[in-house]
């Protein structure tokens, strides 16, 4: 017995749907890169309403991190097996439900707690939604465009951050700085609630123990760099242990696995161990600049957050001409320019702090940093999206985010432990022109 189709069934999105698609998946991960500089300008304010230690203040904006860091490979792989758009629009109730809750939080530990479950429902919004760009736009030079579009709506969240943050603290206190996510949340599901950002379900299993050991991993891990980078020698010592017997137990996993949480297509996919370097050495050098310029300013939340424009603003508005260009010559020349751009800019600062330099003297290098990450990082999203194999998008879209949150980590940690920053930043410049130069060297 044969079983008709509707063709409307079958019939690609019309330009308008994958339009508004391509809108809710960049609102949602604009909401997450939001919630992640956001709270930092609420610190004094959170500090004054609910007291508790130093630890604890840490913990309220690390808890977000580690979290969402730990779950990155899970999430990717949950989004291939089930489905990216059901893991997307998933994640964003539970981000929206546990903002209006952190509203609410009557103690420090219940911010703690409802902050972690914050970076596990954004964890399942980041490589979902690449599966559904490159779902929705699966010709080359649209996906490139779309990406561009992706990182321009989404890359506004650096520049909306620290403004935002001092302006809602202003108005509302550190509560309101969680109360933006609520109608955030609620126009993006909105938006994604279309049959546009459909994606079948696969059918490779998922490992569960494999991808618990992964996430301990990677979490710990993230654990032992934050404490040296407060200093905490013998708290970092005790969980890098951790971490090492947990990736050991991994790998022992991954080694007897017929689901690998790092399916060997993805790690051996042309010009992917590059562009994992790439994306791990832009979020270091991005991470250590918004982590240093605040310190040596010392200035107030909402002019911190305008010195930084000169960065941010950059991130808003290039994305759509990197996209134009990746669609022209492809992502990897533009891949490499952004990062011997940021190269540039990082040493201009590295410069800047070891010489004590004035603030106009920065502006140079803060325009370079911004103008190289917002070319690099949308190449490395199409790269990354182009070369995963079939059925392997959300596993890779996991795997890159997943370093860049480790290079962020490493970038505020490795600034925390040297004594002068700018060397700090100078590393970061090497780094990533050694990054530039394998993205060259491999097509």
């Amino acid at each position: 017995m044969s079983t008709l189709v509707s063709p409307l069934a079958s019939a690609p999105p019309s330009p308008a749907a994958r339009t508004r698609a391509l809108l809710g998946v960049s609102l949602g991960y604009f909401m997450v890169l939001l919630d992640t500089t956001v709270l930092s300008v609420a610190e004094p304010d959170l500090a004054r309403s609910l007291g508790g230690s130093l630890a604890g203040l840490q913990w309220a904006m690390t808890g977000y991190t580690v979290v969402f860091g730990a779950l990155l490979l899970s999430a990717g792989a949950l989004a291939d097996r089930y489905g990216a758009h059901r893991v997307l629009r998933a994640g964003v109730a539970v981000f929206g439900l546990a903002s209006l809750l952190c509203v609410f939080a009557p103690g420090l530990g219940v911010l703690v707690a409802l902050r972690a479950l914050l970076g596990a429902a954004a964890a399942a919004t980041v490589p979902a939604s690449m599966v559904i760009i490159g779902r929705l736009y699966p010709e080359p030079a649209r996906r490139a465009r779309a990406v561009a579009t992706w990182a321009a709506l989404s890359g506004t969240a650096m520049a909306a951050g620290p403004v935002a943050g001092g302006l809602l603290v202003e108005l509302a206190g550190w509560r309101g700085v969680f109360l933006i996510n609520v109608p955030l949340a609620a126009v993006t599901l909105a938006l994604v609630a279309g049959r546009a950002a459909h994606c079948p379900p696969g059918e490779r299993a998922i490992d569960w123990p494999a991808q618990l050991a992964a996430g301990v991993a990677l979490a710990l891990g993230t654990d032992a760099i934050i404490a040296l980078g407060s200093g905490a020698a013998g708290h970092a010592a005790g969980s890098a242990a951790a971490a090492l017997a947990a990736g050991a137990g991994f790998a022992l996993l991954e080694r007897r696995s017929a689901s690998p949480v790092l399916p060997s297509a993805v790690l051996r996919a042309r010009g992917m161990p590059p562009a994992l370097l790439a994306g791990a050495a832009v979020n270091f050098s991005l991470a250590a600049t918004l982590f240093v310029l605040p310190l040596i300013l010392g200035r107030d939340p909402l002019e911190t957050g305008l010195a930084f424009l000169p960065l941010t603003l950059p991130i808003v508005v290039n994305p759509l001409l990197t996209g134009r260009i990746v669609a022209r010559v492809g992502p990897r020349a533009p891949v490499a320019a952004g990062l011997a751009l940021l190269a540039a800019g990082v040493a201009v600062l590295g410069a800047a702090a070891l010489a004590g330099w004035p603030y106009a003297l920065w502006v140079p290098g803060l325009l370079a940093t911004g103008f190289g990450v917002s070319s690099a990082l949308p190449a490395l999203v199409t790269m990354v999206v182009a070369r995963s194999p079939e059925g392997g998008g959300g596993a890779a879209g996991g795997l890159l985010n997943a370093v860049r949150q480790v290079g962020a980590t490493l970038g505020v940690a490795i600034v925390g432990a040297f004594p002068a920053h700018g060397h700090a930043l100078l590393l970061a410049a090497a780094l990533c022109a050694a990054a530039g130069a394998a993205v060259l060297a491999r097509r």
